[in-house]
This record gives structure tokens, C-alpha cells and sequence, in this order.
């Protein structure tokens, strides 16, 4: 008896001990392809650098379908690893907003809003008042994710937060203006993207005024007017002391209303040219595009159809680069093509987006065609680089790079529609490579993929309907004759050696 309780108590005091331990050495493995749960050294330095508790309220609903609630299993799990880096800086909460009217008037107060999802119930389908949302706050700062949604970048999502509400004063972004640009209104999707983490200004540079010394990246998005040699002056002195440019730029310009296109000119293509960068007076054409709707008249009535328009390429082929990993696709609206020659070895080029295997260029002017049965023998010229990066090291050891994007439209949004995600995702990624000043760039697209699986023929999906109906049985079958032979063999045994 007394061996036993010393046993207990043995056992106790080792399980307490191996608890504490735990705390002080406690690990994880994430087998996830991309090692979804293993945070980045930018969102530990993040968390390192926290100097003041920031408290997060999860609101989140319970009894949720299972890809759903799969969203707050994974939010709860990024928090866990959030509040382990933080040196106890991190404190969370879950709280179902479901559970009654206050908690439910608290959540919408604090910004998060329900929304309705499909559940089935009894072979019925139903509609349920869902939360996924959840509020942080630093001191008297607070920042709300509205919405979490479902495959969306969680870690993305919550170390810009955090990065949000935890540093005052941000690295500054200038967008230039006075040549007929796209304005901040234009780019506002673009705008709400680089707030978190930047503050994204109107800037105006001319013969006597440079780039103010605070800002480390220019954009220049869509001129209209003829860019002056002085402001290209500028711009060159800019990128001798360090600067970075992001341009989207027109080469053509394209009018659906006279079906006609042609090519335009602001001084910036030659300024490019100079260095090396040709930006082409051409239209990409591709048989990967987007539609466009056209007026047809059909007797008395008038319709409205989708046309495919090759003069508006998806851009789905990206090189293996910060600031294009993760996109899927890009569309465009008369792009043209970039080709470089390099003027000296102090200037280098990285294309990083591409048109697809069936493209090819027509020069401009063009007439657009819109009823056009387009062939593979019209898209001659595949794989044209329609995105890239140039890079130069000037002679005072400085260097510097430039961000080119061969149609100036594809961030801008008319007020009137919601832009490609993935539009706003590579201009803004592109300035958060150039700023080089978060580390989250590799975090924005970092997300739950969607891998569907491949389409099963009939044939495979009865063989393996069958497979799965009659295995189990031949299974049981076969292991009962086994059983049943090997009981036989052990009476028989028995029954020689009692014979014997």
C-alpha cells in the first residue's frame, strides 16, 4: 500500500513538473505545406518590439458549418502562437455574440456586423446570423477586422493591425500629381491597402520643387499631359539619393465608344527608354481575357452581350518574386509590351509578369474589331512582359529601383466597381517591396489556398463508389475465414494432442 502511494504521488509531482516545463519549452510542428502556422520573423519582431499590452475580442459565433467555423479554429491558433511571441503582451478573448442580445448589441457597436450563412438543418437549409470579426486595442487605439473571411491572409491581417495601432509615426508614400495622373480618390481601393502600414500622400515635383527627403517611394500612376524635363530631372536626382518609383504608365490609349485605338505619349517612355526600358506602341492581345459587354440590335429590340476581348489580357503568369507571389491574376486593359537592352552593367531588368501562351502584340493605331472570330494564328507572339522591375546602382554608390507597369489604368478604380483583388494586391505589393519597411509582404497573399480536386470521369467515380461500398465487406469476409481457419487449425492441434 504505501509502495502504491509513493507511486502516486511520483506520478503527480512529475506531471506538475513536466506542466510547468511545458510552459517555458513549449513547441509546435506545422506540417502545412507553407507553413501556415509558423509566424514570420516580421510578425515575431512585431511582437517583440510590443512595449504596452494590446488586448484582442474575438467575436465569433459558435455552431457554425465546418469551413466556416474551420475560420476561427484557424484565428484562435494564430492567436495562441501571437500571444506566446508577445512576452505576455497579448491577451485575447472569445465571445459568441449569439448567446444574447447585449453581446450581440456590443459586437455591432464595436464595428463587426453580422452576416447571414446557409446551414442545413434537418435536410433543411436555413439562414443563421453569423460573427467573425473581432476588435484590438493598444491604449486609445483601437483597430477592427470587420470580417474575417473565410481563406483570408489571417496572419496578414492581424500583424498589420498590430503594426497599425502600435506605431505612430509611418514611413511616408508619395503619389505624383499635376500631369493628369490618377488621383487619391482614383486609387482609393489602393489607398485603404497601404494606410495600415503607410501614409499615402499626394506629392508634386517640378523644377524647383524635389521629392521631400521623408519619402523613400514615388508613384507615378496613369499621366495624361506631357511630363516636363524638369520633373524627370527630378526624378533622377530622386533615385541617385535611394529613391524608388513605382510607374504605370499608357503607351496606347484605347476608346471602345469609336472601337479605335492609337498610341500616346507623355516623355516618361523616353526617359524610360534611356535607360534602357522600351515600352512598346502596341496593344497585347490574348486569348486568356477578360469580357465586355456590347449593345447588339436584334430587329426592334436591343440587347446587352459578353464579348471576349482579347485587348484586355488576365495576367496570369508571375516570376518568383516578392512582390508578385501569391497573385493569381491581373487584368489588364490595353497593355503594351516592355523589352529591354542594357545600356551598361550598372542597369538590370527582372521581368515579372507575363501574358499567356496563345497572345501576341498589334501595333497601333488599331481599329478594334469587336465580332472578331479570332484564331490561334493571331496570337503569334506569347509569353510579352507586361511588368517589371529595373534596378541601377549610380555613381555614388547609391541604389536605386524602378517598378514598371505597361498600362496605367489597371489600379484605378471609376468609383462605380470594385477593382480585381489582385489589381490592388500587385501595385500595392510592388510599393511595399520598394519601401522595404515592414516585412509583411510576403504575408498579404498568404492565405488558405482553395486546391479543389480533379474532376473524376463517370466511370472512376462508379468504380470508386463500388470500391467503397464493397471493400469493407470483402474485407470482413476474408479476416472471418481467416479466423475461422485459424480456430480450426488450434482445435485440431488440441485435438491430436489429447489424442497423443
Amino acid at each position: 500500500m504505501k509502495k502504491t502511494n509513493i507511486t502516486i504521488v511520483l506520478i503527480i509531482v512529475i506531471l506538475v513538473f513536466a506542466n510547468l516545463v511545458s510552459k517555458q519549452y513549449f513547441f509546435r510542428l506545422d506540417l502545412t505545406e507553407d507553413k501556415q502556422y509558423t509566424l514570420s520573423d516580421a510578425t515575431e519582431n512585431i511582437m517583440a518590439s510590443l512595449e504596452n499590452p494590446i488586448t484582442v475580442k474575438a467575436y465569433f459565433s459558435e455552431n457554425l458549418p465546418p469551413d466556416i467555423a474551420k475560420t476561427k479554429n484557424n484565428f484562435e491558433e494564430y492567436l495562441i502562437e501571437y500571444a506566446r511571441h508577445s512576452d505576455d503582451n497579448l491577451i485575447y478573448t472569445f465571445i459568441n455574440p449569439n448567446e444574447n442580445e447585449a453581446l450581440e448589441r456590443e459586437a455591432m457597436e464595436a464595428g463587426i456586423n453580422p452576416v447571414m450563412i446557409n446551414v442545413r438543418e434537418k435536410d433543411q437549409m436555413k439562414q443563421q446570423k453569423a460573427f467573425l470579426g473581432a476588435v484590438l486595442q493598444l491604449e486609445d487605439r483601437k483597430e477592427v477586422i470587420p470580417f474575417v473571411q473565410p481563406g483570408a491572409p489571417l496572419e496578414y491581417l492581424l500583424s498589420s493591425s498590430i503594426k497599425k495601432i502600435s506605431v505612430t509615426d509611418k514611413p511616408e508614400v508619395g503619389l505624383l500629381q499635376g500631369y493628369g495622373q490618377a488621383t487619391i480618390g482614383e486609387l482609393a481601393q489602393v489607398k485603404t491597402a497601404l494606410d495600415v502600414l503607410y501614409d499615402f500622400k499626394s506629392v508634386t515635383l517640378n523644377d524647383s520643387v524635389p521629392a521631400p527627403e521623408e519619402i523613400r517611394t514615388l508613384a507615378l500612376v496613369r499621366p495624361t499631359d506631357t511630363v516636363s524635363d524638369g520633373t524627370l530631372k527630378q526624378l533622377d536626382a530622386f533615385l541617385e539619393n535611394g529613391g524608388n518609383l513605382f510607374i504605370a504608365l499608357n503607351r496606347v490609349n484605347g476608346n471602345l465608344n469609336n472601337t479605335f485605338g492609337n498610341a500616346i505619349g507623355t516623355g516618361v517612355e523616353k526617359w524610360l527608354n534611356e535607360k534602357g526600358l522600351t515600352i512598346g506602341s502596341n496593344f497585347v492581345i490574348d486569348a486568356q481575357c477578360a469580357n465586355i459587354s456590347v449593345q447588339q440590335r436584334q430587329g426592334f429590340f436591343n440587347f446587352t452581350t459578353n464579348v471576349a476581348f482579347p485587348y484586355a489580357p488576365i495576367i496570369s503568369k508571375f516570376a518568383d518574386h516578392p512582390s508578385t507571389k501569391g497573385l493569381d491574376a491581373v487584368v489588364m486593359q490595353f497593355a503594351s509590351s516592355l523589352k529591354f537592352t542594357a545600356k551598361d552593367s550598372l542597369t538590370t531588368f527582372t521581368p515579372l509578369a507575363f501574358s499567356s501562351d496563345n497572345s501576341g502584340v498589334l501595333p497601333a493605331p488599331q481599329y478594334f474589331n469587336i465580332q472578331k472570330e479570332w484564331t490561334n494564328n493571331d496570337f503569334n507572339a506569347p509569353n510579352q512582359v507586361v511588368a517589371g522591375v529595373l534596378e541601377q546602382t549610380h555613381s555614388n554608390g547609391n541604389r536605386s529601383r524602378i517598378f514598371v507597369v505597361s498600362d496605367g489604368d489597371f489600379p484605378v478604380s471609376d468609383g462605380q466597381r470594385t477593382l480585381q483583388a489582385d489589381n490592388i494586391n500587385l501595385m500595392v505589393n510592388a510599393i511595399d517591396w520598394l519601401s522595404d519597411d515592414t516585412g509583411l509582404i510576403d504575408l498579404r497573399t498568404k492565405g488558405v489556398r482553395y486546391r479543389p480536386l480533379d474532376k473524376l470521369e463517370e466511370g472512376t467515380k462508379t468504380t470508386l463508389k463500388y470500391a467503397n461500398f464493397l471493400l469493407p465487406i470483402i474485407l470482413v469476409i476474408v479476416y472471418g475465414i481467416v479466423r475461422m481457419q485459424m480456430n480450426k487449425n488450434k482445435r485440431s492441434k488440441r485435438l491430436e494432442e489429447n489424442y497423443e
